[in-house]
């Protein structure tokens, strides 16, 4: 079997961060692993409280993982401090694996912040040039970039701009923008597009959390880069489609509606 670990936020709530990301992973029958960077108290409204964990264990839990069991893909997704940043980064430097999916998770659904805006720097040197894959959406693109995107075009700019600090890989998501999903993938070399119908639906807590897992699981089957992507893209499309309306706010994604229906032989990732 096939494993990625997650290096993540806790979502209490249970429909983002470690939670999405160890759903995601099952889901494509890959043994998930986590290490908590930080404990968020959040539901589908609102985000309570952080709590982050001390950089060392952090360190130790990576550490724990890597000392013991093969990873075939990494996702990370919140980072809230530098220090957490930090640690995170000369562990993944000093193992070395081969594939690095990066959410850089700023915002949580309803518009609470999840990383510390003096934090965006240390991200910018220390962990984007550790990206095999780095997955930001439209608002985290600008940040990072300090580009406006409002076309295609700009999307495109933003994704060679990320690509130039540092990258391998970058995927500029559309769902903030108007009209259907498109997500942007640059290479270095081309651009590829990924379209998908938007669906009217406020239940989509975690869908940035779960497309960047996807991602990672995908590679961590053994698929291409497009091909990982083009299977994130349609199981996150799915997840969303049938989305659950679950709390008072933005509801979950619905991890495992393909598994339900059709069995873990038939595969996942369709809505066939």
């Amino acid at each position: 079997m096939k494993t990625a670990l997650t290096i993540a936020g806790s979502d209490c709530s249970g429909g983002a961060g470690i939670q999405a990301d160890l759903k995601t992973f099952s889901a494509h029958g890959v043994f998930g692993m986590s290490v908590i960077v930080s404990v968020v108290a959040e539901n589908t409204s609102r985000v309570i409280d952080i709590q982050d964990m001390r950089p060392d264990m952090i360190e130790k839990q990576i550490e724990a993982v890597f000392e013991d069991i093969e990873v075939d893909a990494v996702k990370i997704g919140m980072l809230s401090q530098p220090e957490c940043m930090e640690a995170v980064a000369g562990k993944l430097k000093q193992y070395a694996p081969r594939h690095v999916v990066i959410d850089p998770v700023m915002y949580a659904k309803n518009g609470c912040p999840l990383m510390n805006p003096n934090a965006i720097d240390t991200l910018i040197r220390k962990v984007l040039p550790l990206a095999s894959v780095l997955t930001p959406n439209i608002p985290e693109a600008e940040k990072i970039t300090g580009l406006k995107i409002g076309s295609v075009d700009d999307m495109k700019k933003a994704a060679a701009a990320i690509y130039r600090m540092g990258c391998k890989h970058v995927v500029v998501k559309g769902g903030h923008a108007a009209g259907n999903a498109l997500d942007i993938l640059f290479d270095g070399e081309a651009f590829h597009s990924f379209d998908a119908q938007r669906i009217e639906t406020k239940n989509t807590h975690g869908t940035g959390c779960t497309y960047s897992s996807a991602i990672a699981s995908n590679l961590a089957l053994g698929y291409g880069l497009q091909e990982a992507v083009r299977r994130a893209k349609e199981y996150v499309t799915t997840a969303i489609r049938h989305s659950l309306p679950i709390g008072k706010g933005n509801g979950p994604t619905h991890h495992f509606y393909s598994l339900y229906k059709n069995g873990l032989e038939k595969g996942m990732g369709t809505d066939e």
